[in-house]
């Protein structure tokens, strides 16, 4: 039987890409030295103040300020005993109302429609306001309890919305000014 074909000898030690002591010293000396340049390269990039932040301006004062603002910032003050510097009915409903009532979207009566506003208008403005205020069914607050300028200005938004489906609602009274004398509440 001729030996065609070699098979290789399995009892033969393995050979590595490591053939002489110089490459072994080499191989060594490198497997040291990389993972130090890195660790050292990288202790260096995390001590730098600045950074770079992936083509972002997230850190400049301006962003940051904006970011701040709301936390920061005072709350509109309103003048409550003079109404024109409060939103009107259709200020309210473009701001606030018209996002569900402008289509009907999630059974609120359609802005204008006035068959489905006629079974709501029958409650009263002070029922539809108390829903408007605390909210009823998918509708979330609109309003705060305490908060009169607010609820003063939902009023007027709920009395434009129902106008608008038929009702005859006047405006609502302005909130009396807390700590404000007789006449200037009267205002």
């Amino acid at each position: 039987m001729s030996d065609a074909h070699h098979t290789p000898d399995h009892d033969s030690p393995h050979e590595g890409p490591i053939k002489t002591p110089k490459q072994l010293i080499t191989a060594v000396f490198y497997a040291f030295l990389v993972p130090i340049i890195g660790i050292i390269l990288l202790a260096s990039y995390v001590a730098t103040d600045k950074k770079p932040a992936a083509g972002s301006d997230g850190m400049k004062a301006e962003a940051v300020a904006q970011r701040i603002r709301p936390v920061a910032g005072a709350p509109d003050v309103k003048d409550i005993s003079d109404t024109s510097t409060l939103r009107t009915g259709e200020q309210v409903y473009a701001q606030q109302c018209s996002s569900c009532h402008a289509a009907g979207a999630m059974g609120a009566p359609k802005f204008g429609n006035a068959g489905e506003w006629g079974p709501r208008l029958g409650q009263g403005f002070d029922v539809l306001l108390a829903s408007a205020i605390k909210g009823k069914g998918n509708m979330s607050p609109q309003g705060a309890e305490g908060d009169a300028v607010l609820n003063f200005e939902v009023a007027r938004g709920v009395v434009y919305m129902a106008n608008h489906g038929g009702a005859k609602f006047a405006e609502p009274p302005a909130p009396a000014a807390s700590g404000a004398s007789g006449a200037s509440a009267a205002k």
